[in-house]
């Protein structure tokens, strides 16, 4: 067998010829006329073919570097020496003749060495451009020839389902922890572990906006520490949560945006006519968030019992997992432990989370009076594909209106 060298043909007026695609590797056996690399100018691309059969020694090129006629791609042990001028021929006028301008177009590359399927180079160089091997596309057209549609149907299918299989890229530090002091290593909690994989999806696909908002529960805390027993005369002791999902289930009521999800795979909209919340619960274990079921035909006591018979289950391991799923809207909230305004990450299915921080007072000037005022922030985000901007403001204002002095006692209803 001897080593034989193959150039880059000559390619007439045009010169720095980038490389699109390497079509061999290394140690690969190769027949005579298998395509090796293909060129690409402005005007047109080409696939350069080999002129011998044998074994792939070593490929000097790579792909985005630029060629000139004579410049080596590759070497190999060939079988038989003889060379075909036609091919040279036809790879010399490639660049140079107009009807192969025009054919070009419209012609199918087949690559016996990377895959299959039918495709011309321009549509290879737009797969690859996105990111997708194009031996996993089906092609809608004869003998499976597959064309630039076919290749925006599959990256739209690719994206659109939870069974999207994403290759993990491994980072590594150039410098170890351990090199810059003393570290200890653990496991990745296992609620952590499963919830992370969903945090990562929610926050990639789901174009999320969130919009901040002070609200006034002034009257709501005073009617809620107002709140007693007729019958034993004690204090009723109730969250500020439990009126704040109270709250929910009428905003949700009035903008059914909020309560829907997007079916991506068959692009449709699902309204949900149940009303079911759910509640962000740090635990020992992690973050964990449970529905509360049907809160719309439950009183402002009674979802206040539920949120602490739910949050303990979750403490103690002892929730059904379906219980984290089917919700409407999702609570995230900081209350109990401090902070003011910051961006949840919306829990999909669902479309919308609010994100709840600590009360606090405010000096507000009324009537030429300055008075404190009890402020609640909150933040929500929300899918910018069902809702837009005017509708996410318009939920604030409306919640704030059900937390403030003319629904206060409705809602404890």
């Amino acid at each position: 067998m001897s080593v034989e060298k193959i150039i880059v043909p000559n390619v007439g007026d045009f010169k720095d010829i980038e490389i699109i695609e390497v079509l061999v590797e290394e140690g690969q056996t190769i027949k005579k006329n298998d395509s090796l690399i293909t060129l690409e100018s402005d005007k047109s691309s080409v696939e350069v073919p080999s002129t011998f059969e044998g074994v792939i020694e070593k490929i000097n090129v790579k792909i985005g570097e630029k060629v000139n006629q004579g410049d080596l791609i590759l070497t190999l042990k060939a079988k038989e020496k003889a060379q075909s001028k036609q091919i040279i021929e036809k790879n010399e006028n490639a660049f140079q003749k107009p009807a192969f301008k025009k054919e070009i177009k419209k012609s199918v590359a087949v690559s016996s060495n990377q895959n299959n399927n039918l495709a011309s180079p321009k549509v290879r160089k737009f797969a690859r451009e996105l990111g997708s091997n194009i031996a996993q596309i089906p092609g809608s057209q004869r003998s499976g020839r597959v064309i630039e549609e076919d290749i925006k149907k599959f990256i739209k299918s690719q994206s659109s389902t939870s069974k999207t299989q994403v290759e993990k890229k491994n980072y590594k530090d150039e410098y170890s922890h351990e090199e810059f002091g003393e570290v200890e290593v653990k496991e990745i909690p296992r609620v952590k572990k499963l919830s992370g994989p969903q945090l990562a999806r929610s926050w990639t696909e789901i174009p999320h906006v969130t919009q901040h908002e002070e609200i006034d529960i002034t009257e709501m805390e005073k009617f809620r520490s107002s709140l007693f027993d007729y019958y034993s005369g004690e204090k009723i002791s109730v969250t500020p949560l439990a009126f704040i999902t109270k709250a929910i289930v009428c905003a949700l009521m009035k903008f059914p945006n909020f309560n829907a999800s997007i079916d991506s795979v068959a692009e449709k909209i699902i309204y949900k006519k149940y009303f079911h919340i759910g509640f962000a619960v740090d635990t020992p274990h992690g973050l964990m968030v449970p529905k509360i079921r049907n809160v719309d035909q439950m009183g402002i006591k009674e979802i206040g019992e539920e949120l602490k018979k739910t949050s303990k289950l979750c403490r103690d391991l002892k929730i059904d997992k379906k219980e984290f799923f089917g919700g409407s809207m999702t609570i995230s909230s900081l209350g109990g432990i401090g902070g003011t305004f910051f961006t949840p990450i919306i829990n999909p299915p669902e479309v919308a989370i609010l994100g709840v921080g600590k009360s606090f007072d405010k000096l507000v000037k009324i009537k030429n009076k300055i008075i404190i005022k009890k402020i609640l922030p909150i933040s929500l985000s929300y899918d910018h594909r069902v809702i837009d901007g005017a509708e996410g403001a318009k939920f604030c204002v409306y919640l704030g209106e059900c937390l403030g002095k003319d629904f206060a006692f409705k809602l404890a209803v």
